[in-house]
């Protein structure tokens, strides 16, 4: 049987045209008794922002700075997430001292150089976070000492054993970030030292 299909009409762009991204709504005001996914940037509905670890250390910089996040996913050919890097890692000692121990100019740094790798990240499970509140969320990261938090699921993947027919591979779904939660608290705080952050978190929320 024969298909015909009208083409469509077509134009010319020009100057001036936007370009669509995925994107949240937009963040809302919550509580320390609000849900913790009120808080989580959910990578469902965000396409996360990711670098290779072969890149430059100083394009890592400038690409948060353009996606206007402090934390990056280090990701290989496959999408497989190998490592974490945030600002404090590109502006701060860590970086400093990777380019010392390789005999490097920081210049000549990779991202491989100073991100996090993979099996040194920490996370929370996404089921837990479901049942969670803001307040768990910044109790989770004081105690940590960090500015930012994985949230892993889990997707079965098929095995080629009858005896184990999937495993799990966790896959990355959420980040929590100091900075962002602090914002929707309704405290102006600038991205920084994180025990800054949280006295002025504390300050305000009387803890």
């Amino acid at each position: 049987m024969a298909w015909y299909y009208e083409p469509l009409e077509i134009s010319e762009l020009g100057a001036g045209a936007g370009l669509r991204r995925p994107t949240q709504p937009q963040a809302g005001r919550v509580t320390r008794d609000s849900p913790a996914l009120a808080v989580m940037t959910d990578l469902t509905l965000t396409a996360p922002a990711t670098i290779r670890p072969q890149a430059p250390l100083s394009g890592a910089n400038q690409f948060m700075i353009t996606r206007g996040v402090r934390l990056l996913l280090a990701v290989d050919d496959r999408e497989n997430v190998v490592g974490v890097i945030s600002a404090a890692d590109v502006l701060g000692e860590r970086a400093l001292r990777a380019a010392i121990d390789r005999n490097l100019r920081r210049d000549e740094l990779t991202v491989a150089d100073v991100m996090t790798p993979a099996e040194q990240v920490e996370f929370v499970q996404f089921d837990e976070v479901e049942a969670a509140r803001v307040g768990h969320i910044l109790e989770t990261l004081r105690r940590s000492g960090r500015q930012h938090l994985l949230v892993v699921d889990y997707d079965d993947v098929p095995t080629a054993s009858p005896v184990r027919p999937t495993v799990q591979r966790a896959m990355v779904r959420g980040i929590f970030s100091l900075t962002q939660i602090a914002r929707q608290l309704g405290i102006p705080v600038q991205p920084g030292e994180v025990a800054r952050t949280f006295a002025e978190i504390e300050g305000v929320l009387g803890h």
